[in-house]
């Protein structure tokens, strides 16, 4: 599988930085003074220095409210489970703290929503069987 390339907005590059490379421990590519190349799980993600970031719209999904639009890497188990300790050990606030949706159903995932410093969300997933991620 190819990387995926996703372009997102920011309104302060250091504390972009700040999270992305310390909280997340995403690698640093190219940057300038309007936008930081990270390496995401193998993924490149562009913060760029721009007004509008992070939307406030949801949709229901399995008793929550998840938020829309939304970005993140399907990992696995023990790389979710590692990077979940890790949100918790640097205090970071869940919109939806990490929890198994559709236990016992198709889909079967843990998943779990933050936010970056600029609102941007995010949601990290993993499935127990990866013939699960597009399961009906």
């Amino acid at each position: 599988m190819r990387p995926f390339h996703l372009a997102f907005a920011v309104d302060d590059l250091a504390a972009a930085r700040a999270f992305y490379g310390g909280v997340l421990g995403c690698p640093e590519g190219r940057s300038s003074n309007a936008w930081i190349d990270f390496d995401l799980y193998g993924h490149q993600i562009v913060a760029h220095l721009a007004s509008g970031a992070g939307s406030r719209a949801r949709n229901p999904v399995d008793g929550h409210d998840v938020p829309v639009p939304h970005f993140g890497v399907v990992l696995t188990m023990d790389q979710w489970r590692a990077l979940a300790a890790r949100l918790e050990a640097a205090g970071v606030a869940f919109g939806i703290a990490p929890h198994v949706r559709f236990p016992g159903r198709p889909g079967e995932q843990a998943t779990m929503f933050f936010s970056d410093p600029s609102g941007n969300e995010l949601e990290f997933k993993a499935f127990a069987d990866d013939r699960m991620i597009f399961a009906t």
